[in-house]
This record gives C-alpha cells, sequence and structure tokens, in this order.
C-alpha cells in the first residue's frame, strides 16, 4: 500500500528489486535487458494476480472425483502500451497462456511531453474480463491515464496498471484520474528531470527492449 491508499501496491520482493538494478546499468545489453524485463512482468503479475476469482469445478484425479478451484469467469485480457509495453506481456502470459491481448498505441510529443493515441483494438467482450495495462515506465502518466480512459470508453471496467519504475508525479496524476484502478510498481523512484524522463530511471525502454535509438 502506498501512502494509505489500498489500490496502490508498491512491490518489494527482493528478486523484483535486484532485476530492476539490472535493468538500470547502462551496461545491460538488448537481449538481456528483454529477459529481464519478462521476468519482472511474470514475478510483478504473481503480486498482481492474488486477487483472481475462483469457481469450484468438478475433475477426476487417478484415485477418485474431487471438487477443486479454477480461475472463474471470461479469460483476462492484457493490453500493452505500445512499444515498451510489449516487453511484459510474455511474463504475464506465462502465468495466463489464455490471456487475450490487445495492444493501445501512444507515443509521446518531444515538445510538450503529452501522449497522442494512434491505435487501439482491444478483445471483445472487454466488458467481462480482468484488464491487466502493461507499461514498464509511468513517467508523467499521460499515457496510462489516456490508455485507461479507452479502455474505459469501450467498457473496461476491472482495470489493473502493472509498470516497473514510476516517477511520483506519474503514480499521482494516475491515482487521481483513475482513482478506481489498482496500480502495480516495481519501484518508486525519486522524480522527473526537466526532459520528463525519471531519476534514476533507466533511460529509454522502448529502446532498450528492442535495440534502437
Amino acid at each position: 500500500m502506498y501512502k494509505g491508499n489500498p489500490n496502490i501496491t508498491i512491490c518489494d520482493h527482493p528478486l523484483l528489486k535486484h532485476k530492476i538494478t539490472l535493468l538500470r546499468m547502462k551496461e545491460t545489453g538488448t537481449n538481456e535487458f528483454r529477459k529481464l524485463v519478462e521476468e519482472i512482468g511474470m514475478l510483478m503479475g504473481y503480486e498482481a494476480l492474488r486477487d483472481l476469482e475462483l469457481e469450484d469445478v468438478e475433475i477426476e484425479t487417478p484415485i477418485e472425483k474431487s471438487i477443486q478451484p479454477m480461475v472463474a469467469g471470461k479469460k483476462p485480457a492484457i493490453v500493452p502500451i505500445l512499444r515498451a509495453g510489449l516487453g511484459m506481456v510474455s511474463g504475464l502470459l506465462a502465468l495466463m497462456p489464455a490471456a487475450k491481448v490487445g495492444h493501445i498505441g501512444m507515443y509521446r510529443d518531444e515538445v510538450t511531453h503529452e501522449p497522442h493515441e494512434y491505435y487501439c483494438k482491444l478483445p471483445n467482450p472487454i466488458e467481462l474480463r480482468r484488464i491487466f495495462v502493461v507499461d514498464p515506465m509511468l513517467a508523467t502518466g499521460g499515457s496510462a491515464v489516456d490508455a485507461i480512459n479507452q479502455i474505459k470508453k469501450h467498457g473496461g471496467k476491472n482495470i489493473t496498471f502493472m509498470c516497473i519504475i514510476a516517477a511520483p508525479e506519474g503514480l499521482k496524476r494516475l491515482s487521481e484520474a483513475h482513482p478506481d484502478v489498482k496500480v502495480f510498481v516495481g519501484n518508486l523512484d525519486r522524480e522527473l528531470n526537466e526532459n520528463a524522463y525519471i531519476c534514476p530511471g533507466l533511460g529509454d525502454a522502448g529502446d532498450r527492449i528492442f535495440g534502437t535509438k
């Protein structure tokens, strides 16, 4: 829980913190960076999925028939914010292989630092699914807020946002704009700099995942 807000969780698992430190290192290459993002996505997903609803079903073991729990309802939806969010998808799919995957494309104006949407494709029926919006970085919070706005316009209700690193400014903006959304953060960093980059951060997550500059 973050500052008494039950919808915000700052993850504290030692393995998660260790892997985030490896991500930050400037000498970490593209291949290792990509694998770390995937692993971190899986570790965070394990925490975020803790409250999935269960239902009892009848199965037959090699010994006898038995009533056992299974995940209830429609398959969850994973919605990465393009393009960096793609790096977290495979880790979550390892936990939820039957999940549906949507995509929201956003780019940041280099002058205003505000996001602009260019693509939105969501699984149907989105209103019946548990939705996990993923993006490695929560900087100003603009992309996350706008992506969730779009999902809500399409009927999405049960939404969780996951990021590896957040700035206080972005976390505040997101929680104020969408107080109903659960937020899972791998690490809360110090601040944004004058170029709206997270400090100490890890640089541009998209460029480091895909090997571009």
